[in-house]
């Protein structure tokens, strides 16, 4: 039939025959045997041995993120399962000759192989028509496979209704689930099934593939361009070989770093990189202009600053991995000037750097104005870069002379032992060339800048011994501290106390965080460390509640004396509101201070011996 309608015997006048429908890469080039997936190692590994040996699992869970190709693994495996040849006629992981069941499980339409997508099947209902199924053996194939895809979309009915058939499947079925949420999936089920962590593909890896692929479809495409679109798919085969289908279409065949650029948004890289110089120097104003000539070109002000962040975060790695500039994905501009400064830029700057990235990536992209935004974060980038770490201006103030009271100055001339030239001297530290100039990374004085306090240094506290809640009761009074006050006699039940450490339990109302804030407030308060643990134990009433029982058992007591117990008959409605006990007249005499008389009599003295008034 294909002879005859592929001769020329059509008449004169009748339309050429339809050109096959153009398909997608990721369509295209989707791997068709084990050999074919990239990335995932251990996985064919574990299989090629489970297959060899015979030990061939009843049900399978695939986990990962999206196209690393969870999907095609299982129809690949559903293909290894159920192999046939004239030659083989068992399960086996060598696929290099197709069997007679291989195309149409791999085009999904075997009619032992049963894909469901658990999204839009997510009921009791149809799990059950699966149970109803799983009886009756396979038309043609040795296995009846079912292949559920997003399996954590599943209800939790459903989810019961497969436990039993997923524990004793029948010998002639094997499931095969694909999830991106591995947490949702019930333990019950994950413990019943032989689980592979599909791992996000290598941008190493990505490249020589799509290398591959573009050699195959004769396009001429520069590393650049592959190493952004590498990038952009983020560890996803599917996604990377869509930008690349989508890059061809752009480019009209060919593919250029402009064209991919262009079409991803992306800021160029080289000028990221001396972004990135510009503020590490405090040069604001170039870095402006370079953000503005960026942004004119049509980079998008977020995609600038995440950029941005992702070179602190390669330039930060470097510093404690090296071979990470090894990445194909890096360009010759973010390699070399990466490691440049790495060598000179402190974690400590770096990380400060990174987190007002973080902070002005969320402003920008939640602003009205994400232009204004994305400036101002900049500007205080390059702002920071000009102030000296916290570290370095405590040296400083220890190198210019200060004393501990805090009362030398490390401004020129203000100090003695020299502390402004001093200051000055600490941040002579040089940025590579091709940052930004020879400006300083980090100035500790100028100028034109205040000059740096001295830190406060508090006062030696004198140890003082605690022994009992009431001690820090006592002490939260005596520093004023109203808020821990209320928190220990309310929220604290002592377990067992020493020097130094404290174990409790806390009431049900109490704050999580107590035991962290008594650590500190301990601290200050007696000048010793202290180790504050949880026990599980109950340990004694707290204080407010050994009040309260004191408070009820007099209370009892007075109820019981027959002189109230008469106050309140003859009263209806009355009740006792407080107990206070009676001060006997032997303590009032004990209290009395006496004082001599003009005649020499002893006197009881009426005045308060505390008042030393006139």
């Amino acid at each position: 039939m294909d002879d005859i309608t592929g001769t020329n015997t059509a008449p004169t006048g009748t339309a050429p025959e339809a050109k096959a429908p153009y398909r997608v890469l990721a369509r295209k080039y989707r791997p068709r045997d084990f050999t074919d997936l990239i990335g995932q190692e251990p996985m064919v590994r574990t299989l090629t041995n489970a297959f060899s040996t015979g030990r061939i699992a009843q049900a399978w869970m695939l986990t990962g993120v999206r196209g690393v190709g969870k999907t095609t693994t299982a129809r690949i495996l559903a293909r290894a399962l159920n192999y046939q040849t004239a030659e083989i006629d068992q399960p086996t992981i060598d696929l290099t000759v197709p069997g007679e069941h291989c195309q149409a499980i791999m085009e999904g339409r075997h009619v032992d192989v049963i894909e469901m997508d658990a999204a839009s099947h997510t009921g009791i209902d149809d799990i059950r028509e699966i149970i109803e199924q799983i009886r009756y053996r396979p038309v043609s194939a040795r296995y009846k496979v079912y292949i559920i895809d997003e399996v954590h979309m599943l209800s939790n009915q459903a989810f019961n209704g497969l436990l039993k058939t997923l524990e004793e499947p029948p010998a002639h079925v094997k499931f095969i689930f694909a999830t991106t949420e591995i947490r949702k999936v019930p333990i019950t089920v994950l413990s019943r099934c032989q689980r592979f962590d599909l791992r996000r593909i290598d941008s190493a890896l990505l490249v020589a593939h799509f290398k591959n692929v573009s050699d195959q479809e004769g396009i001429s495409i520069d590393d650049e361009s592959l190493a952004m679109i590498a990038r952009a798919a983020e560890g996803s085969v599917r996604d990377g070989l869509s930008l690349l289908d989508q890059a061809i279409a752009h480019g009209g065949g060919a593919v250029d770093a402009e064209a991919v650029r262009s079409m991803l948004g992306l800021a160029d890289r080289s000028r990221i990189v001396s972004l990135f110089g510009s503020l590490m120097t405090g040069d604001v104003a170039a870095a402006l202009a370079n953000y503005r000539d960026q942004y004119d070109s049509g980079a998008s002000p977020s995609v600038i600053l995440t950029d941005l962040a992702d070179f602190t975060h390669l330039v930060t790695r470097l510093k404690f991995v090296p071979q990470a500039g090894e990445d194909p994905s890096l360009t010759e501009t973010e390699r070399l000037n990466g490691a440049d400064y790495a060598k000179t830029l402190s974690t400590v700057i770096l990380s400060r750097v990174w987190q007002m990235l973080l902070k002005g990536i969320t402003e920008t992209e939640t602003s009205s104005r994400p232009a204004a935004a994305a400036e101002m974060a900049l500007i205080r980038i390059g702002h920071a870069a000009s102030l000296p770490s916290p570290e370095d201006a405590v040296k400083a103030f220890q190198n210019s002379g200060g004393t501990s009271s805090g009362g030398a100055s490390t401004s020129g001339g203000g100090s003695s032992g020299g502390g402004g030239a001093t200051a000055r001297a600490v941040g002579e530290r040089r940025m590579p060339q091709g940052g930004g100039g020879g400006q300083p990374a980090m100035r500790l004085a100028h100028s034109a800048e205040p000059t740096v306090a001295a830190p406060a240094v508090a006062e030696p506290v004198e140890e003082i011994a605690v022994t009992s809640l009431e001690d820090m009761v006592a002490l939260a009074e005596k520093f004023r501290d109203i808020a821990m006050k209320v928190q220990i006699r309310t929220g604290v039940r002592l377990v067992r106390i020493e020097p130094g450490r404290l174990e409790i339990s806390l009431t049900p109302e109490a704050s999580p965080s107590l035991p962290g804030e008594l650590i500190k407030k301990l601290a200050d308060w007696t000048g010793a460390k202290w180790i504050v643990t949880l026990s599980r134990e109950e340990g004694a009433p707290t204080l407010s509640e050994r009040e309260t029982a004191k408070r009820e058992a007099l209370v009892s007591d007075a109820r019981q004396d027959p002189d109230v117990a008469a106050i309140l008959a003859k009263f209806p409605g009355s009740r006792i509101t407080d107990v206070r006990i009676a001060v006997t007249e032997e303590e009032i005499l004990a209290d009395t201070v006496l004082t001599p008389s003009e005649d020499g009599d002893i006197l009881p003295d009426e005045t308060d011996p505390d008042d030393d008034s006139d």
